[in-house]
């Protein structure tokens, strides 16, 4: 560190060569807003100088291009683009995003702390800096059963590691406000350090007492009013804009001169279709301009407002001292990205070639027999009853009444008032219980569609017009050792395996892109307008997102946080 201390020095004071210089560009100034002609020095991933007429060691010619800080992702699950850590990787860093918060419990209630083993292990290999939260909600609640258990002592151990930035999101609100032992002890755990927050809906006193445990931010806003009044208490606001949760339209208003330093931009969840076809951060500055977002604050919020929210004081900024994440956009408004340098090297195809991917774990997570379709069957004292209700682009649900067809019984589907039966099977080889009940949205008049990526606890979640198709589209997806399936009249037309933890493929993302696009074009056939079916699917057994959930222990009531009947 001397030495590289000692080299810093004299290339910003151009008594050496710089390691690289990107010449001629126009900086965009995120403290001041103005636009310079500059070259940068850079000495190994630092910033050293802003000026001109440094000497160089490599150059890069910027051609007139614009200067922009490297993005960042504030709250991602990289398992849900599908793919390895480092394949994500490979797509999204030559978008722009040179910096992501990951919280990786979508594998750790399937596979636990060697889920976060796992994770840590890829950040190491990476080029684009992949920071780590250690989940808080491993299982997210009581009210599901995952396939493991992370309470505060197996946190601990985690909590010095280089790439942890501190408590992944703190979905279990009800918890937190009801003193819950073993939601307090983390809390504890953090309260010197970082607390990423999960508070959808939550307001007034409830909101105050959520804050005062030290809870930083939520990525859960959806509505204009509720993200003032969590900006006016000092709440980092993470705007989100996934595949399916689309929540910039509704927030990009509460992004002004005055809140910019409390906004930032994430991604949540979002599919390979969708960061392959729109983009990924570049994607949600490119909108929030067009909404009517000045530039200044699009670009501070994906970056500089994003790096002090974390902590993370070394980038967010061109300017010396600051780490050479770099991005030339060839038009500001559109985020137009040429090229993008990341910790002070040009980020080319051939940067990422000499990684050695970790190898895969939990290939074997699928702990389920195969079942008959009158394991399926939904008894019920009379047709009236609950039924889930789809709202497009948003992972809320409607608490719908509704009667369906009974007999014998059984409640039945009703595919022509778009009812379809719902699913979700335990898969961790815990107790093989199965919950059922009805939804509402699918567009599906006949067949099945099943994934075992099923937010949190990714147990099997199967929607379908009859037993037989649900059941052989569980079976075949238990075959597969996870992933989605869609089946019709008893035939599998399409699926994807994803047998690390049953959701990530161990195809390359191309690989993985073209499949999804096969699978989208067969469930449109099937009748469904969703835009991302399984990813619509794979959030109804969620039971921290109001208002109506279904876990493998049945129904949930999740304004009264309990289990109701079907």
């Amino acid at each position: 560190m001397r030495r590289f201390l000692e080299n810093c020095i004299d290339q910003a004071l151009g008594r050496m060569p710089a390691d690289l210089v990107i010449g001629n560009v126009r900086l965009f100034n995120l403290v001041t807003g103005t636009l310079k002609p500059v070259d940068i020095a850079i000495c190994g991933d630092r910033i050293v100088g802003i000026g001109s007429d440094y000497q160089a060691a490599n150059r890069v010619d910027g051609e007139g291009r614009i200067a922009v800080p490297g993005f960042i992702d504030t709250h991602v699950h990289c398992e849900s683009s599908l793919v390895t850590p480092l394949e994500f990787e490979a797509c999204v860093l030559p978008r722009g995003t040179t910096t992501a918060i990951s919280d990786p419990h979508e594998i750790c209630n399937v596979l636990g702390t060697a889920g976060l083993d796992y994770m840590l292990a890829c950040a190491g290999r990476m080029v684009m800096d992949l920071r780590v939260q250690l989940s808080s909600c491993v299982p997210a609640t009581h009210l599901e059963t995952a396939g493991a258990r992370m309470d505060a002592a197996s946190l601990a151990p985690y909590r010095s590691a280089r790439q942890v930035v501190g408590l992944a999101e703190m979905m279990n609100f009800p918890g937190l406000l009801a003193k819950d032992p073993v939601v307090i002890d983390k809390l504890a755990l953090f309260q010197d350090g970082h607390i990423d927050g999960h508070a959808p809906m939550l307001g007034g006193r409830a909101l105050d007492a959520y804050l005062a445990c030290r809870v930083r931010n939520c990525h859960e806003t959806t509505s204009l009013n509720e993200a003032r009044e969590k900006l006016e208490k000092g709440m980092h606001l993470l705007i989100r804009e996934g595949t399916v949760c689309k929540d910039l339209a509704a927030l990009a208003p509460a992004l002004t001169t005055e809140t910019s330093i409390l906004c930032s931009f994430c991604t949540d969840d979002r599919n390979p279709l969708d960061i392959a076809e729109e983009g990924h951060i570049d994607h949600l500055i490119r909108r929030a301009i067009a909404l009517g977002v000045a530039p200044l604050h699009a670009y501070r919020a994906a970056s500089f407002s994003a790096a002090r929210g974390f902590g993370l004081t070394d980038r967010g900024l061109l300017a010396p001292g600051q780490r050479a994440d770099i991005i030339l956009l060839d038009d500001l408004h559109d985020c137009a990205v040429a090229r993008v340098i990341a910790r002070g090297m040009p980020v080319e195809p051939n940067l990422f070639k000499n990684r050695t991917a970790p190898s895969p774990i939990g290939l074997d997570s699928v702990r389920r027999a195969p079942i008959r379709p009158e394991d399926l069957r939904a008894p019920a004292g009379g047709p009236t009853g609950p039924v889930i209700g789809i709202l497009q682009g948003k992972i809320v649900t409607e608490f719908l009444t509704m009667d369906l067809p009974w007999k014998d019984g059984l409640r039945h589907p009703d595919p022509a008032r778009d009812v379809l039966k719902v699913a979700v099977l335990e898969r961790h080889g815990v107790n093989g219980n199965i919950g059922r009940g009805f939804v509402k949205g699918f567009g599906i008049a006949d067949g099945a569609l099943a994934a075992s990526v099923g937010h949190d606890s990714h147990n099997i979640c199967v929607v379908g017009s009859n037993d037989s198709d649900m059941a052989l589209a569980v079976n075949h997806l238990i075959a597969l050792d996870g992933g989605f399936v869609a089946v019709q009249s008893g035939a599998i037309l399409g699926s994807l395996a994803l047998p690390m933890a049953g959701l990530i493929s161990l195809e390359p993302f191309s690989t993985v892109r073209a499949q999804l696009l096969v699978l989208q074009r067969i469930v449109r056939d099937m009748g469904s307008r969703l835009p991302e079916p399984f990813l619509q699917l794979a959030f109804l057994p969620l039971p921290v997102i109001p208002h109506l959930k279904i876990t493998d222990r049945g129904l949930v009531d999740v304004d009264r946080f309990e289990l109701i009947p079907g």
